[in-house]
């Protein structure tokens, strides 16, 4: 089994196509991919939960 990227937020804020500032307030409201902080304070996203993040996201809009 592989083992499961971890991507740098510029990464993921390019991905998702988002400003850091966008991104910090979607993740106050619990709204965000789950971040990791790794020992030296660096934080990452593991690609399985950014790839969950975009299947919860695909529902009709209205």
């Amino acid at each position: 089994m592989a083992r499961d990227e971890k991507l740098k937020l510029p990464e993921v804020l390019k991905e998702i196509d988002m400003s850091r500032a966008a991104f910090y307030r979607m993740r106050a409201r619990g709204k965000a991919p789950k971040l990791i902080k790794l020992p030296n304070g660096h934080l990452r996203v593991r690609r399985s939960d950014l790839d969950a993040w975009w299947r919860d996201l695909d529902s009709p809009a209205y």
